[in-house]
């Protein structure tokens, strides 16, 4: 922090404890003081001020953590605790970490947990086009017209949506991978229902440049230092910014 200080939706992300977005709802809800004083939005953090959440002091953490876990099925990926499988009880690691991003509680594989904010919205923004990899395994046979249809880009209607042109390939008769570029919520799923197929298994297998190869289910490991420094350097241009969704028909 200098002498302009720091934003506290920015603090809060910096020390492991959420999102900037969901510090934003708990200033609003008048969880967050400073001073002993309730905090009101765009506040700034200052060297020597205390920052309680619900009473428990806030310090931001000096030490970067980036793990790369391998989720079950039937984790949640949340940290509220509310949740009795969110997957920061699950993992149980020792220090305030949160996830990178979602991964539906029906699917599995490679999920990011960091307690570097500014990395997390580098990584999830759509408009940085950066790239996650998965496996997905269908209902019926694999024909090239779903192929196709999935590659071109497919209406969401529920979401408003069109999703963006994507590379896939067949593994096996009802198998196939398939890289995006965006997440939207249940995207894979709600893509395949279009074409009349359902989703029997979902993996994630990689996100950017780290893979899910060598880690166990329900297992974690450190990146590396050698994928962190890969990982900072496609990071280099990306934005924090959000971008707009296209919407059907435009």
């Amino acid at each position: 922090m200098d002498d302009i200080g720091i934003r506290i939706n920015k603090y809060f992300s910096e020390a492991g404890v959420c999102s900037r977005r969901e510090a934003d709802r708990m200033v609003e809800q008048g969880r967050i003081t400073i001073d002993g004083r309730i905090a009101k939005m765009g506040d700034r953090i200052f060297p020597g001020n205390q920052v309680c959440l619900d009473n428990k002091t806030v310090k931001k953490q000096n030490d970067s953590v980036l793990i790369a876990f391998n989720k079950p099925v039937g984790v949640v990926c949340t940290t509220a605790k509310q949740e009795k499988n969110n997957v920061v009880d699950f993992i149980g690691y020792p220090s305030r970490i949160y996830p990178v991003g979602r991964l539906d509680k029906d699917s599995q594989g490679l999920l990011l947990l960091t307690n570097q904010g500014d990395l997390v919205n580098k990584i999830m923004r759509a408009g940085n086009y950066h790239e996650k990899e998965y496996e997905v395994t269908v209902n019926q046979p694999i024909t090239e017209e779903f192929l196709r249809g999935m590659r071109s880009g497919v209406p969401l209607k529920e979401l408003d949506v069109v999703t963006r042109p994507c590379r896939i390939h067949k593994l096996s008769q009802q198998k196939f991978v398939i890289i995006l570029t965006q997440g939207y919520n249940r995207q894979i799923r709600r893509m395949c229902e279009y074409f009349g197929y359902r989703v029997v298994t979902l993996k994630r297998t990689r996100i950017m440049n780290i893979r899910l190869d060598g880690i166990k289910e329900g297992a974690y490991r450190p990146v590396t230092d050698e994928e962190l420094q890969q990982l900072k350097q496609l990071l280099a241009d990306s934005s924090s910014e959000t971008v707009k969704s296209k919407k059907r028909g435009k």
